[in-house]
């Protein structure tokens, strides 16, 4: 059987798109790719995929108005600097787990089962410049506890 460049440049290229649509890559509200994280406990490293909340737009909207996280599935507010943080549930229809993190990666401390559609505020007790936000007791699934590590290229060891 005889080819041609152009029957073997279109067979490549078809190759090539299904390889793509094969591993399509998990993308946030925005279209950018979710990222990994990680948190180690003293039951082991619990892989997540994050979208990222980095500036005053998504950190603002958060989680509102959207179905409940996949239990692998999470949101990662990065802030430039440590200090003490507060973040509500306004408009989150969820019950979520609030974990504030510490620019080494140490959590500082977790809310966990926060209240949907409850406007208190719900403090971090320390300075965090991240806040990982999971589905409502999966920091109780995972075992994770303040001192614990969450593993991202934000947090700097």
């Amino acid at each position: 059987m005889k080819f041609t460049r152009r029957t073997l440049v279109l067979v490549a290229a078809g190759l090539a798109l299904s390889a793509c649509a094969g591993s399509k890559q998990a993308v946030d509200e925005r279209g950018r790719p979710l990222e990994p994280l990680s948190i180690v406990t003293s039951s082991g490293e619990h892989q997540f995929l994050v979208e990222i909340a980095d500036d005053d737009a998504s950190r603002a909207r958060g989680l509102m108005f959207r179905p409940p996280l996949a239990d692998d599935r999470g949101m990662l507010f990065q802030f430039p600097t440590a200090r003490e943080q507060s973040f509500w549930m306004r408009n989150t229809p969820s019950s979520l787990d609030i974990i504030y993190v510490a620019p080494d990666g140490k959590i500082v401390s977790i809310a966990k089962h926060a209240t949907p559609y409850s406007e208190t505020p719900i403090p971090s007790y320390g300075a965090a410049n991240g806040v990982v936000e999971l589905r409502a007791g999966r920091a109780d699934e995972i075992g994770a506890k303040p001192g614990d590590v969450v593993k991202h290229n934000f947090f700097k060891p």
